[in-house]
């Protein structure tokens, strides 16, 4: 089973049980999936996979973040807690990201993995770390430390 037809079961028993935010949320993904399934069918693909389905929803959680700062500055309580409400349906539908020590132990193994000897060779380690660890890794927060891993490496 791949991961859109984890969204269908949350959505009847969020109905059921009348919460209409989580409903609301859940239908909004499900919309998001059509659009860029409908999107990618001038490639011949009519759905996308899964990885594209876990690219689609880290978009829609940094686009609600981003929202949410705005909105703090704005002085929102209100529309803070609904974007955050939606931020924690869409990441339960997410693997768990790597903490800490999973994130250095994975750099340490591109790095070896690929030989780099420097910063230049950063988009081979981030490449390798992109095809590894895709799903549970955050390659924003992963960039700095590759860079500063590789710092230390060819200093």
């Amino acid at each position: 089973m791949g991961l859109r037809e984890t969204f269908t079961d949350p959505l009847k028993a969020s109905m059921k049980a009348g919460d209409t935010a989580r409903t609301s949320t859940l239908r909004m993904i499900l919309a998001r999936l059509k659009d860029v399934d409908i999107a990618a069918r001038p490639k011949g693909v009519d759905r996308v996979p899964d990885e594209d389905v876990l690219a689609m929803l880290r978009g829609m959680v940094k686009s609600r973040r981003e929202s949410v700062d705005l909105y703090r500055q704005g002085n929102r309580p209100d529309l803070v807690a609904k974007e955050e409400a939606e931020i924690a349906v869409i990441e339960s539908f997410l693997p768990q990201p790597m903490d800490e020590a999973a994130m250095h132990a994975a750099i340490e193994a591109a790095v070896a993995e690929t030989g780099a000897t420097g910063v230049k060779d950063m988009g081979k380690v981030m490449a390798a770390l992109r095809a590894r660890h895709a799903a549970t890794l955050d390659l924003a927060r992963a960039g700095p430390l590759v860079k500063t891993r590789l710092e230390r490496k060819s200093g």
